[in-house]
């Protein structure tokens, strides 16, 4: 199975019954479109594509060690990861409610190579250079702690390892950063400063020896070699 028909598996892999977060990250329900394209202008097409740029960084014979941080649900990664038997892999999230969520995807999909644990991004509970590749979507934006959570995130990267992952970058998409400002951030949801895309493209250049990124409307795809 290639990224793009494990993305598009992704809303199968919950059951059919999707709440409203898998919906709106997996494209597949009504308000989930519906917030996609009001909030993100994001349509079916323009979602596929910054996921693909968002894991691109995961070969698909990959059987290294990988941590993603947050897990959140792991509506989007479950799929991936039960084509990759062969790797060690470890997910970490702050919030214990998604991360049980992840959790019974795992199960219905019967992953047995995940370690599932609770912890902060800026305090990761692992050795330098323990992993082949670390990987975070849609986390960076709400971290409270954004300069330790890049820190630490390059510290458990083995030299020669990949970053990779996505997060909402300020003045990708007017409309977006509107909704970010009144209503996401107020909510508690996105905590700022946000980078730009200048800043995250210098920050990722200042960290890592190659860098990659790619803009869809408001979200910033990287992927990077320490």
């Amino acid at each position: 199975m290639n990224r793009r028909e494990q993305i598009k598996s992704a809303y199968k892999l919950a059951g059919g019954q999707a709440d409203f977060y898998d919906g709106m990250m997996t494209y597949s329900t009504f308000l989930g479109k519906l917030i996609c394209r009001v909030v993100w202008n994001m349509n079916g097409e323009k979602n596929l594509r910054y996921l693909e740029k968002a894991l691109s960084g995961i070969p698909e014979d990959f059987h290294g060690r990988l941590l993603e941080v947050p897990v959140g649900t792991g509506v989007l990664t479950m799929p991936v990861y039960r084509d990759l038997p062969d790797a060690d892999i470890t997910c970490l999230d702050y919030s214990e409610a998604m991360m049980a969520s992840a959790q019974k995807k795992a199960e219905a999909a019967g992953i047995g190579n995940i370690t599932f644990l609770q912890g902060d991004v800026g305090a990761l509970p692992f050795a330098d250079e323990s992993f082949d590749i670390v990987l975070s979507l849609n986390g960076f934006h709400a971290f409270p702690d954004k300069e330790a959570a890049y820190r630490e995130t390059h510290r458990v990267l083995k030299t020669g390892g990949t970053f990779c992952g996505c997060f909402y970058i300020q003045g990708g998409c007017k409309r977006t950063d509107w909704f970010i400002r009144h209503l996401y951030q107020p909510m508690g949801y996105f905590t700022p400063p946000f980078e730009t895309e200048k800043s995250l493209r210098s920050r990722l250049r200042d960290l890592y020896r190659e860098t990659e990124v790619t803009m869809v409307e408001g979200i910033g795809c990287f992927r990077c070699k320490k």
